[in-house]
């Protein structure tokens, strides 16, 4: 897995790590049970802080995305079960939507274009995962 961040996209750097590992666990890229970079190792591979990387697997350890092997270091869980309770879950995501919602409106795109855009990703996203 290849992480990349771009420091003139306005999203903070440790969320754009969070947001690729997600990704790629999402996706396939990163297998459960898969060890992610060391903090010391990807903080000089995208030259940022250290803290910059720690902050990131905080909040995916947090988010129940990754655990923390003492001694070994940051492996995607293998269970892929959230410790969050399902209402926090549906919770975060509904904030999601609704930001995407927000942010479609001020971009002009109706409710039917945001639908099929939508409809395309999780299709895409589906055919991906099925090829990997």
């Amino acid at each position: 897995m290849r992480i990349q961040v771009q420091f003139q996209s306005g999203v903070p750097v440790y969320l754009q790590i969070v947001q690729q590992v997600k990704s790629a666990a999402a996706g396939g890229t990163l297998r459960p049970g898969e060890s992610l970079p060391s903090v010391r190792t990807l903080a000089e591979e995208l030259r940022i802080n250290r803290n910059t990387v720690a902050r990131a697997y905080t909040e995916l350890e947090s988010d129940g995305v990754i655990e923390t092997r003492q001694g070994s270091g940051c492996f995607l869980k293998a269970n892929g079960e959230s410790p969050l309770s399902k209402s926090v879950r549906q919770e975060r995501l509904l904030a999601g939507i609704d930001a995407l919602i927000v942010e479609a409106h001020h971009f002009g795109i109706t409710d039917v274009e945001l639908k099929r855009l939508l409809a395309d990703r999780l299709t895409q996203n589906r055919s991906q995962s099925a090829s990997h």
